[in-house]
């Protein structure tokens, strides 16, 4: 990455449009859009870079992958921001394509609302790109492809709007119970639901969601299976009390709600 600080970007003139997206994006000195990793990061809902950096990678990930070069997408880069001992520091960032943006968006964290938004706005804007050069229509197969680019966008469009609409009844349902990592603890779960920790832990257990797991001591903890942990239901930290590292488990929002919903189910069973 970069080492010096970046200053071949400007903030456009006109650049006051509706969206927070279209507020941060930058020029650089062709005239090109990009977007600041570290403005986009408060944007899509992470509160820590080191956690949106691993969205980064798996964006780059996607790109080498689809046999194209990662550099061209995310240029590495150095900002000011407040903060440190001199109440200013030099941090590291990245500017991003709008390729590159949309494929962040892509491979983030899908229960995050500010995400489903940061997916319909790339992709409107990639689609928009692509319309604008428009195939020749002088002939037959020159219309045809016109036609086929705009049908394309307006099924692109209506699926990203579908999957906005989803999100957004769940949108900030949960903020409350979540601390500042956007997570609740299991006893703060329970107390939710109205019931104990080993209760809820335990019952969980009984439905295959959570493992009862030896810890270092020797006792046994329940905690979240793999499977619930990679569908981004759960995390596992490790944490120290009394000298002794131990697993602590929370759940995300989603995972709040897939808790929620199957506790209902109980009760009315």
């Amino acid at each position: 990455m970069s080492s010096t600080i970046d200053t071949t970007f400007s903030t456009p003139d006109d650049n006051t449009g509706g969206s927070p997206f279209d507020q941060i994006m930058l020029l650089d000195h062709y005239g090109e859009e990009r977007w600041s990793a570290r403005d986009l990061q408060q944007l899509v809902g992470y509160s820590k870079w080191q956690e949106f950096e691993k969205v980064i990678a798996k964006a780059k990930l996607a790109i080498t992958n689809s046999g194209m070069e990662p550099l061209d997408h995310f240029t590495g880069a150095r900002k000011v921001i407040t903060g440190g001992r001199w109440g200013r520091q030099e941090v590291d960032d990245y500017r991003l394509t709008r390729f590159g943006a949309y494929q962040v968006a892509l491979n983030a964290d899908a229960s995050k609302p500010q995400i489903a938004a940061a997916k319909t706005y790339f992709a409107v804007k990639a689609r928009e790109a692509e319309l604008a050069a428009k195939p020749d229509v002088s002939s037959a197969e020159g219309v045809l492809a016109l036609a086929e680019q705009y049908v394309a966008a307006a099924k692109e469009l209506v699926a990203t709007k579908r999957e906005l609409a989803i999100a957004a009844p769940k949108a900030g349902k949960w903020d409350q119970f979540l601390n500042a990592d956007g997570l609740c603890g299991m006893t703060e779960l329970a107390d939710l639901l109205h019931t104990d920790v080993r209760t809820l832990t335990n019952w969980l257990v009984e439905r295959g969601v959570f493992r009862k797991q030896t810890s270092q001591g020797g006792g046994q903890r329940n905690m979240p299976r793999k499977a619930y942990q990679d569908a981004g239901q759960f995390v596992v930290k490790q944490e120290t009390k009394n000298w002794r590292n131990f697993p602590t488990a929370y759940a995300t929002a989603k995972g709040i709600d897939f808790v929620a919903d199957l506790w209902e189910q109980r009760a009315v069973a």
